[in-house]
C-alpha cells in the first residue's frame, strides 16, 4: 500500500474534543504548517485525548486514495 503522510499541529481544548463524543461533529479539520486542509475522521482522536484536550504535533497517515489510515503523535 502506498501512504503518505502530513505533519499537523492541533490544539484542542477538552470542551472542544466534548463537541465531537457528542456527536456534534464527525471529522476534524486541520492544516499543515505551509496551509494544506485536511480532514479525518474524529475517531483517531480517542488514544490521543488527554484531560486538557488534544495538543501536539501529530502525522496523518493516509492511502493513495486519500483515506484516512492512522495518527500518530509526534511531539508535545
Amino acid at each position: 500500500m502506498n501512504t503518505q503522510r502530513l505533519r499537523i499541529r492541533l490544539t484542542l481544548s477538552a470542551d472542544e474534543v466534548l463537541r465531537y463524543y457528542r456527536g456534534e461533529v464527525d471529522s476534524v479539520l486541520a492544516w499543515t504548517p505551509d496551509g494544506i486542509s485536511v480532514r479525518f475522521p474524529v475517531e483517531a482522536l480517542r488514544p490521543h485525548v488527554l484531560r486538557n484536550g488534544v495538543q501536539g504535533w501529530f502525522e496523518l497517515e493516509f492511502d493513495g486514495n486519500r483515506k484516512f489510515v492512522a495518527l500518530h503523535r509526534i511531539s508535545d
